[in-house]
């Protein structure tokens, strides 16, 4: 029987093709394709077993010790549920890992049902291949980097253009200490096929906000970071009750939002204080013993009013948190960029930024 592929294309992801991803769980929670879904041909423990004994006993033993585990009921199980996402995305694709033995396995057994559905030829480890050099290829690109001190709205500024490049979204984390969200950070892997899933369909100048190299859990691939180090930068320049109210917004308002909204109320207002203390603490060596107490006697009475229905009673930790340690820490790390980057094209109010920014590479 000859089986259909299909060929591991950019393209795939740029037309968002449902995918179906028959490895592991384990391996699909390092790193899966942009949209796929899980529904493995074996779980963690039977790729396991399978593994050992194709390496003590050869592939003829492993492929017939993984019939054995994935038969039966379980195996109508899993061909279920194929069958089922394949019912509501028809024109779905299949990938494993190098699109060999178990998406073949996989398409077999739908064929044997009744339904015929394409592999991707090199599975996943081709389709990484080609985002990963979408990557590379991207830090050739013009790119324009939007600069500014904490609370100056920049990532607001980034989603408001076409050719804007929110790493901030694709790390699920905001990039300070303070920048965790209510989901898991991404993976690595993640993260970058994601950077490269938006770039697909951008070919010509980026916008992208200023960040240090590592965002979360996720580090900036270095070709990238090292364009992103020698692009042109607009500044941002914003008063203290502005960005401050940006702030409560984001990480006050917004953030106690997002973990109800996963959560529940409580639990999820529990979770949001801990994470803000914690962000606090970890702060601790380089606020200093006096002004760690300082502001965290601050957040515990802010947290108080807050739950009285005062979420602005948080601008007591915040503003000193910003004009004694964010600011001056910006502004030193200003200084040093300033000796190796070119200089700024613009320095100005957000408006002003967000209209230099659109017209730019134009």
């Amino acid at each position: 029987m000859t089986l259909a592929t299909t060929p591991a294309v950019l393209n795939l992801l740029k037309e968002e093709r449902p995918l179906i991803d028959v490895r592991a769980p384990v391996e699909f929670a390092q790193g899966g394709l942009p949209g796929a879904v899980n529904l493995p041909l074996m779980i963690d423990d039977e790729r396991h077993q399978v593994g050992i004994a194709y390496k003590r006993q050869g592939q003829a033993a492993a492929i017939a010790l993984g019939e054995r585990l994935v038969s039966g009921e379980v195996k109508q199980a899993r061909i279920a549920a194929w069958q089922a996402y394949l019912a509501e995305h028809p024109d779905a694709l299949i990938y494993c890992f190098r699109g060999g033995l178990r998406s073949q396995i996989a398409q077999q057994w739908l064929e044997e049902a009744g339904i015929s559905r394409p592999r991707v030829e090199g599975g996943w480890k081709a389709m990484r291949q080609a985002l990963c050099e979408r990557i590379e290829s991207a830090a050739l690109q013009p790119m324009l980097v939007v600069a500014g001190l904490t609370g100056c709205a920049k990532t607001t500024l980034i989603n408001q253009l076409d050719n804007g490049v929110d790493l901030e979204a694709f790390a699920h984390h905001k990039g300070s200490a303070f920048g965790r969200r209510p989901e898991e950070p991404a993976t690595q892997i993640n993260f970058e096929h994601a950077l490269a899933k938006r770039l697909i369909s951008l070919t010509e100048g980026l916008v992208i906000e200023d960040e240090s190299r590592q965002i979360g859990s996720a580090n900036i691939p270095l070709s990238f970071w090292r364009a992103l180090q020698q692009a042109p930068r607009v500044r941002i320049e914003m008063p203290l009750d502005w960005r401050l109210a940006q702030i409560q917004q984001d990480y006050i308002i917004d953030l106690e939002q997002a973990y109800a909204a996963r959560y529940g109320a409580y639990q999820g207002w529990q979770l949001m204080q801990a994470q803000l203390s914690n962000a606090l603490i970890r702060l601790g060596k380089r606020l200093g013993n006096a002004r760690l107490q300082r502001l965290q006697r601050l957040q515990a009475l802010a947290f108080n009013e807050h739950a009285h229905g005062n979420p602005q009673a948080h601008e007591a930790w915040l503003a000193p948190l910003l004009t004694e340690y964010y600011d001056p820490l910006y502004r030193y790390h200003l200084d040093k960029q300033r000796e190796t980057t070119p200089p700024e094209i613009h320095v100005g109010d957000w408006e002003s930024c967000l209209a230099v920014a659109r017209q730019w590479n134009r």
